[in-house]
C-alpha cells in the first residue's frame, strides 16, 4: 500500500546540517519505495517559491544560527492543503512553530500525526545566553511530543529519556551512513599537501557546526597538547557557525575548510588520521558515523552516536561524559602509535558496512504502520 506522507520541516536540503542530510535520505527512501511524500518547509530565500513537492513557507532566521531559518505559525495554509489533498499520515521533524501548528492542524482533521526528536534544543539555550528558558523549552517539546501518536529517535539510550519524561510512543528509528561515499578509499593526499602535511605526519579532523554547544574549547586544548609532542601535526576545521571568526582569529595556523559536501566532504574525512569530536549536545552525531566509515577512529564522549556506534578500545576511543582529562590523555595515547591508529581506522569501517539508509528507511515504514493502525 502506497502511502501519502507530509513531511513538516523547518530544515530540508540543500541546508548542510545534520538534520537536513537525514530528512533527505528519509524522504528520498520512501519515495524510492513507492510513497508519495510532500515537504513543507521555511522558505530558504527569496527567489525560493518551493516545487511540486515542496512548499515553501514562510520563516526567518533562527537567532545564533543564521544560516537556519525556523517557520512561522502556519495553521489556515496547512489546514486548506490538506483538506483539498489529504494526507495519510502527517510527520513533524522539527518542533518549532511551524511544526507546533501543523500538529494542530492535523490532530484537529483527525490525520494521524508522528514525530522526531532531533535536536536537543533545551541544551543548546545554555550555550547561548538562555539558560533560564531552559525548563519552559524542555516542557514544550514534551507537550509537542506527547500530542504525536509517536516520537522517532535515533538511539535506544534517546528513547529511554524521553520515555522517562513520560512521552509515550517512543521509537528508535536510527540514522544510516552512506559507506559508498564515506571510505577510506576518498583519501587524497594531494589534499593532505594543501593541508602542509607529509605521508607520515598527523592530520586531526573536526566536522560540524562551529558553535559554543559544541565544546570547541577541548578541541583546542586536545589538539595543543598533541602539537606539544608531535610539531608536525596539523589541526583541520571542517564546518561554519557564529564561533568560526573567533576560533580562526585565535587559532591562526589551523586550517580552516569552511562547509564541504558530498565528495569533497568525503576527502576530507578520509585524507585525516584522527576524528576529534567532544559534544555532548548532541542527539546522534551524524559525522561520528561518516567518520568511522572513512576509515577515521573517533575519540568522542560515550553519548548520542558514540555511545552505540564504537566499541572503544577496538574501532575508536568513547569516554566517560565530561572527563576531559581522560579524553585528552585519551588522544595522546592514540597518537603515540600511528599503527594502532591506522589498524583502528581500518575496524572502524568495516563496522559501519552493515549501516546503510535503507535499512533505517524501512523502520520509519514501520512505525508509519504502526501509527496508522496497519501494522
Amino acid at each position: 500500500m502506497r502511502l501519502d506522507i507530509a513531511f513538516v520541516t523547518e530544515t530540508f536540503p540543500p541546508e548542510i546540517n545534520g538534520v537536513a542530510m537525514t530528512v533527505g535520505r528519509l524522504v528520498d527512501g520512501l519515495r524510492g519505495r513507492g510513497h508519495r511524500v510532500r515537504v513543507f518547509r521555511p522558505s530558504q530565500g527569496k527567489a525560493d517559491l518551493g516545487s511540486e513537492h515542496e512548499t515553501a513557507m514562510p520563516g526567518l532566521p533562527l537567532p545564533g544560527y543564521p544560516g537556519l531559518r525556523f517557520g512561522l505559525p502556519a495553521g489556515r495554509r496547512l489546514a486548506r492543503q490538506w483538506r483539498l489533498q489529504r494526507p495519510d499520515l502527517v510527520h513533524v521533524v522539527t518542533e518549532g512553530p511551524l511544526g507546533w501548528s501543523a500538529v494542530s492542524v492535523a490532530r484537529r482533521l483527525g490525520i494521524p500525526v508522528t514525530s522526531g526528536f532531533h535536536t536537543n534544543f533545551d541544551r543548546y539555550s545554555v550555550h547561548y545566553g538562555l539558560g533560564w528558558m531552559r525548563p519552559g523549552v524542555a516542557a514544550y517539546l514534551r507537550t509537542l511530543h506527547r500530542r504525536t501518536r509517536a516520537t522517532m529517535v535515533p538511539t535506544e539510550a534517546l528513547a529511554a529519556d524521553l520515555a522517562g519524561e513520560g512521552i509515550g510512543g517512543v521509537r528508535v528509528v536510527g540514522r544510516g551512513v552512506d559507506t559508498q561515499q564515506f571510505a577510506p578509499a576518498r583519501r587524497c593526499h594531494q589534499l593532505r599537501a594543501a593541508w602542509g602535511l607529509a605521508d607520515d605526519d598527523l592530520a586531526c579532523l573536526y566536522v560540524s557546526r562551529l558553535a559554543p554547544e559544541k565544546n570547541l574549547a577541548l578541541v583546542r586544548r586536545t589538539f595543543a597538547a598533541i602539537q606539544a609532542i608531535h610539531p608536525a601535526a596539523r589541526m583541520i576545521w571542517v564546518g561554519d557557525g557564529p564561533s568560526r571568526a573567533r576560533l580562526q582569529a585565535e587559532q591562526p595556523t589551523d586550517h580552516f575548510a569552511g562547509l564541504r559536501i558530498g565528495d569533497d566532504l568525503a576527502a576530507h574525512y578520509a585524507s585525516a588520521d584522527l576524528f576529534l569530536f567532544p559534544s555532548l549536545s548532541e542527539t546522534y552525531g551524524n559525522v561520528v558515523a561518516e567518520a568511522m566509515a572513512s576509515g577515521l577512529p573517533v575519540l568522542a564522549f560515550r553519548s548520542a552516536a558514540a555511545a552505540e556506534l564504537i566499541a572503544s578500545g577496538i574501532d575508536g576511543i568513547s569516554i566517560a561524559p565530561g572527563n576531559e582529562a581522560a579524553y585528552i590523555a585519551a588522544a595522546l595515547a592514540l597518537v603515540d602509535s600511528p599503527l594502532a591508529l591506522r589498524e583502528m581506522g581500518q575496524r572502524a569501517a568495516q563496522a559501519m558496512q552493515s549501516r546503510g539508509w535503507g535499512s533505517v528507511v524501512e523502520r520509519f515504514e514501520s512505525v508509519a504502520w504502526e501509527a496508522l493502525g496497519l501494522s
